[in-house]
């Protein structure tokens, strides 16, 4: 049986067709004769995600995005072939990740490790988003931008201020310090030379007045040596013994213990005395007055007159 060109022709173009179909769904990551599973996910901003863009599970690839449909509520539903038979749970999390520096995306499924039920074919997932690497530095960069932004601010005022400050006159003033500085630097230069040179002139005698030093520090160390040796507690205990005992002798006086103790405080003893020395000084007086009452001696053997007490008027006369 032939089989006329027709045919030929026919069946050349349907087989055309059908691998173009084939070519078009694996550009498009449309699985054409796989039964693998299928899952949604909803976003609101897919971020210039497409179609074929690899779905992975800890870094490993389970599946591609097949479709992606803008919804009339503004969000994007993304729908998920996987061709791996892993299982998670139905709280996981599909996750839209930055793919890379250069802007392209990925998605993550996120496993969710609990006792909620697996998930099926044609569930729909949660989401989320993963801020990106551009993300990140726009982010630590705002602040940045607005610190420098506002150094240059500042800088711009203060060589404003600068400017309006520094006239002619001040410019001149300041050139006029520097030279002054200048010559104060050469000055100190001098000073410096000099000191130096009365520094090596008198080597000799700073060498010997430091050997001296080191004399008296020497000394000094053995009369500090000297004096630690001192038995200085054994002193000081000897001189509180004796205060002790002046104390001991001056509350014994006090109490009237001791000659000295009852001459001080028997009254009548030193009423005695008080009187004692008033009739001495009487009795002074009255030989001073009458030493006849008391003297009597003769150079040629004659007996003494008796004693005649004198009159009034003698006293009086006396």
């Amino acid at each position: 049986m032939k089989i006329s060109r027709e045919i030929k022709t026919a069946l050349i173009a349907i087989t055309a067709l059908v691998l173009l179909y084939v070519g078009i769904s694996y550009l498009m990551s449309k699985s054409v004769f796989s039964t693998g599973r299928v899952f949604y996910a909803e976003y609101t901003d897919v971020g210039g995600l497409v179609t074929a863009t690899k779905v992975m599970i800890n870094g490993y690839q389970v599946g591609k995005v097949q479709d992606i449909q803008l919804q009339p509520s503004g969000k994007s539903v993304v729908t998920i072939a996987l061709d791996h038979d892993f299982q998670f749970s139905k709280n996981s999390t599909v996750q839209l990740q930055e793919n890379g520096f250069i802007g392209g995306k990925t998605l993550a499924i996120l496993l969710k490790h609990d006792d909620s039920p697996l998930a099926v074919s044609g569930d729909t997932l949660k989401t989320s988003v993963s801020p990106g690497m551009i993300d990140d530095i726009k982010s630590q960069l705002s602040p940045l931008q607005a610190k420098v932004e506002g150094m240059v601010v500042s800088a711009d005022s203060l060589m404003t201020s600068l400017n309006a400050i520094l006239d002619k006159e001040s410019r001149n003033s300041i050139k006029n310090s520097l030279k002054e500085l200048n010559t104060t630097i050469a000055n100190f230069k001098n000073a410096s030379s000099t000191f130096n040179t009365i520094l090596e002139d008198n080597k000799e005698k700073l060498g010997n007045s430091m050997a001296s030093m080191e004399t008296i520090t020497e000394n000094f160390a053995k009369v500090s040596d000297s004096l630690s040796k001192v038995e200085f507690n054994k002193t000081i205990n000897q001189l509180q013994s004796t205060i002790k005992s002046l104390d001991n002798i001056v509350a014994g006086i006090e109490n009237g213990d001791g000659s000295i103790g009852k001459l001080l405080k028997d009254k009548e003893l030193y009423d005695n005395l008080t009187g004692m020395t008033f009739q001495l000084e009487q009795l002074f007086q009255d030989m001073k007055l009458n030493p006849k009452r008391y003297v009597h001696f003769s150079l040629f053997g004659k007996k003494p007159k008796p004693y005649k007490p004198p009159t009034e008027e003698e006293e009086k006369k006396n």
